[in-house]
């Protein structure tokens, strides 16, 4: 590991002397670029520059133990103690920094929600995930564009997906794909009993087109009137689009676009989202199969969060993790669940790291 920290650290500084050279500062396109490389490799630089500064302190603290006065070995002994609880801590996020970095995290997000089992009250729940999604995005002072929903007609959602342009917006939400709980007495219920509902919750890095190619004959593109609550002529003309995939069966709809045009390349949008998605899948599945490790990937047919309203609370299933909280959380609160559940996956990932 150390070794590849000063390699690191040497190209960070090659690269320094290489920014500051006329020749590179004239040619924008490759100080672009070394620029965007240094910026990268910043982090770990000064974090690893921060390790072998408390650690040159330890050194010098356990000499002036040695060689020092009474009132010297007193003052070492707190200082060697306080640098030796950070020594531990600054190894940790050193190694995290090494580790290897997810390509999608920077991207911006398709978040595709369904309702599952339970009825009209998973709709219900469906459409209160929606919220807390746009609301969590809106908190982040991200954009959120609504490209599809399909209501249930008493409130609630049979599914709806959103594009959530904002920086690491995939590296903060692609934890939530999987399927969500709610135990809770639905309003209709008139018997007080606690029902459980589910709904699915599916985060996709959207893709720019180099990286997914789709050959215009495999696709059969169908257009149909828009339903649900329209606005200026968008229930009058044949503006929705239905796109199927034809070699996978996928199907994406898209109606909530202003025109045919704009609904086409929206649907075509969540299409090479999920093609990449599928793809990137075989690729977690062969990682794990070789790391034993699905960092990342999950089972998305397993519940991974149950949201129970009586007694307030929220579990994460894979970490496990409790929280009593639930009022704020449906609001849009989530960052203290994200990071929790950041910092289990690295760990995680740190140890595959560590066998390997």
């Amino acid at each position: 590991m150390f070794d590849k920290l000063k390699f690191i650290e040497e190209k960070y500084e090659e690269l320094g002397l290489k920014l500051s050279d006329p020749e590179v500062i004239n040619d924008q396109k490759l100080w672009q670029r070394l620029m965007k490389e240094h910026s990268e490799l910043s982090s770990i630089v000064l974090k690893y520059r921060e390790y072998k500064d408390v650690v040159n302190g330890i050194e010098e603290a356990k000499e002036m133990l040695e060689e020092g006065d009474d009132e010297i070995r007193e003052l070492a002994k707190i200082e060697l103690a306080d640098l030796e609880d950070k020594v531990e801590g600054l190894e940790i996020e050193v190694k995290k920094l090494l580790l290897p970095k997810d390509p999608n995290d920077e991207r911006d997000v398709i978040l595709e929600i369904r309702a599952g089992a339970g009825g009209d009250e998973a709709g219900l729940f469906a459409a209160e995930l929606l919220r807390l999604y746009i609301r969590f995005a809106e908190r982040k002072r991200w954009k959120v564009e609504l490209l599809n929903t399909n209501d249930t007609g008493v409130g609630g959602i049979k599914e709806a997906s959103i594009l959530i342009k904002g920086s690491g917006a995939y590296s903060k939400l692609k934890y939530e794909s999987g399927t969500h709980r709610v135990q809770r007495i639905p309003q209709t219920e008139s018997g007080g009993r606690i029902h459980t509902s589910t709904a699915t919750v599916a985060v996709l890095p959207e893709v720019d087109d180099v990286e997914v190619n789709i050959n215009q004959n495999d696709l059969r593109i169908d257009v149909f009137r828009s339903s649900g609550n329209g606005g200026q002529s968008v229930n009058t003309t044949d503006s929705a689009v239905r796109i199927t995939h034809l070699p996978t069966g996928l199907v994406v709809s898209c109606q909530d676009g202003k025109s045919q045009l704009s609904n086409k390349e929206k649907a075509m949008q969540v299409l090479k989202a999920r093609l990449y998605e599928i793809e990137l899948n075989k690729q977690n599945e062969q990682i794990a199969a070789e790391r034993r490790s699905q960092v990342g990937t999950g089972d998305r047919s397993a519940k991974i969060r149950t949201y129970n309203f009586p007694q307030a609370r929220i579990t994460d299933h894979r970490i496990p993790i409790t929280m009593y909280k639930l009022d704020s959380y449906m609001q849009g609160e989530i960052d203290e669940m994200i990071d929790e559940l950041t910092t289990f996956f690295q760990t995680e990932a740190l140890k595959a790291l560590e066998e390997f």
